[in-house]
């Protein structure tokens, strides 16, 4: 990108064929994005960036494109980042989820981009925080990011979403079961799809029993904290935050988030979860809780950014010798591997070993 002025100009301005290049570049993992991406970040921190999650098939896909509309109808622009499990003959997304959402695709209003996992584990793409901030400096009001529907395992939407929106349905044999492994915790509302089925009462039932529970047991609800995740102890939970939650009708008098009913295909329901996520937005903003949890997340991303770096030199030919050379030490017992792993600190420390040119 040799015109960077010029490129961050079409990007604030919106321009979609810019928009989608600089994705582009950024999931190829093109180094020279970074100059966009630097000028680009003053721009940044307006949107307010919603995370949906859930096991595969609980029709995220279709709440999504349901949420997007509602949203339209309130006058605000949406950004859809739709992370699909990457094909194995190209190696690129999918796009099943973006198909699901083509009643949008005239829209000006919105954009929609699909991203492949490439292997990335944890329900997100690599590239899902840069863009992210692309949206965010083109103007996009919300910024829905929808997550491959990995399971149990899924959890780093909650170092990038302000909102974590998670969805469940009945049907799903052991149904809380499926979902309570740590994605539990991470949710700041919670859907039930598919409410028209049989059961759905009783999931709802299930989800707010474990809130309850784990309210009891001293952990505080993710919803009214700046952590990224459940906080146990609940000392992040100030006498603000729950005043802001009241004032803006979010969440039940015992503090815990809102488990709503829908059913996405007719739109049934959808409403009132978009009322939810923007009394979450509302009540963490007035009590400044969202500048805390946005600070969790700088400090996480930093953390990756960082270990990525690290691991980008051990890539070069003078760290892949290093490395042979350490591992024959601990074959042949000369060194164990707590002194290997100290000796090759040393040596990215004292800079002993540079990137690949």
């Amino acid at each position: 990108m040799s015109d960077v002025p010029e490129t961050v100009r079409r990007i604030r301005s919106g321009d979609p064929r810019t928009l989608a290049r600089t994705i582009s570049r950024i999931d190829d993992g093109d180094p020279s994005v970074a100059q966009v991406l630097r000028a680009l970040h003053a721009h940044t921190g307006h949107a307010h960036v919603i995370g949906v999650t859930g096991p595969p098939g609980s029709g995220k896909s279709t709440l999504v494109d349901k949420f997007v509309g509602e949203f339209r109808r309130r006058g605000l622009s949406v950004g859809v980042l739709a992370v699909d499990p990457s094909s194995p003959f190209t190696g690129g997304a999918i796009l099943g989820d973006r198909i699901r959402m083509q009643s949008h695709a005239l829209d000006e209003g919105v954009y929609i981009r699909s991203l492949a996992t490439r292997g990335h584990l944890g329900g997100l793409s690599g590239a899902v925080m840069e863009a992210v901030r692309v949206l965010d400096a083109a103007g996009f009001d919300r910024i829905l990011i929808e997550t491959v529907g990995v399971g149990q395992s899924e959890v780093d939407i909650v170092r990038l979403a302000d909102t974590v929106v998670l969805v469940s349905v009945p049907g799903l044999g052991d149904d809380i079961q499926v979902l309570k492994a740590g994605i539990m915790e991470i949710g700041d509302v919670f859907v039930v799809n598919k409410s028209d089925r049989d059961g759905a009462d009783r999931v709802v039932r299930e989800i707010r029993s474990m809130l309850e529970t784990a309210l009891v047991n001293g952990v505080t609800p993710r919803a009214l904290s700046g952590t990224g995740a459940a906080d146990r102890g609940g000392h992040h939970i100030a006498s603000a935050a729950r005043e802001s939650a009241d004032a803006h009708g979010y969440g039940d008098a015992h503090g815990l988030p809102p488990v709503l009913k829908t059913t996405a295909e007719t739109g049934e329901g959808v409403a009132p979860v978009v009322d939810a996520v923007e009394a979450h937005r509302a009540a963490l903003e007035e009590s400044g809780l969202l500048t805390e949890r946005r600070l969790r997340n700088a400090s996480y991303e930093l953390r990756d950014a960082l270990g990525k770096r690290l691991l980008a030199r051990l890539d070069s030919p003078d760290a892949l010798a290093r490395l042979d050379a350490l591992a024959r030490d601990m074959v042949e017992r000369r060194r164990d591997v707590y002194d290997a792993v100290d000796a090759l600190h040393e040596a990215l420390c004292l800079e002993e070993i540079h990137p690949r040119r």
